[in-house]
């Protein structure tokens, strides 16, 4: 079994920008309960499934498989719960760890989340000066509840 740790935070100041190019990611959820959420994602010409534990926190549990990128657009086009996550990944590398910059288009434009994943949950790391908020424990900025309840829509 995967697991992954992953802290998310708003960020503070636009410093990031122009420190990494970006990578374009569209994204739709399948399924989803109290227990797990079932997501396509196609990242440029390369398609996933994802599995994810819903327990709130850092710490859930995740699986992930590459599948044919025709499967995953008929996937998005005929049973993905709509809107559809629409972003732009930028990774950017901070004293040894990586951070991925989410900037959301579409019905979620104008929210921009930093995430960190991590080895174990109380492991130490130094944030850049533009990390704002850390809002981990917040289920409104989980994708599966972005497209659910989108920002535009708070």
């Amino acid at each position: 079994m995967a697991r992954e740790i992953e802290r998310k935070f708003l960020l503070r100041t636009e410093d990031w920008r122009g420190l990494a190019p970006g990578k374009a990611y569209v994204q739709g959820y399948l399924a989803g309960n109290e227990a797990c959420s079932v997501r396509v994602r196609i990242a440029e010409n390369t398609a996933t499934l994802n599995i994810k534990s819903a327990a709130a926190g850092a710490g859930r549990s995740e699986f992930e498989y590459e599948i044919p990128l025709e499967d995953a657009r008929q996937m998005l086009a005929m049973l993905a719960w709509k809107p559809l996550i629409e972003k732009t990944r930028y990774t950017i590398e901070h004293k040894g760890f990586h951070w991925e910059i989410d900037e959301f288009r579409g019905t979620n434009l104008g929210l921009v989340l930093a995430e960190i994943e991590l080895e174990h949950e109380d492991q130490v790391f130094e944030k850049p000066a533009w990390i704002g908020e850390e809002v981990t424990d917040d289920p409104r900025y989980y994708n599966a509840n972005l497209a659910r309840a989108p920002y535009s829509k708070w």
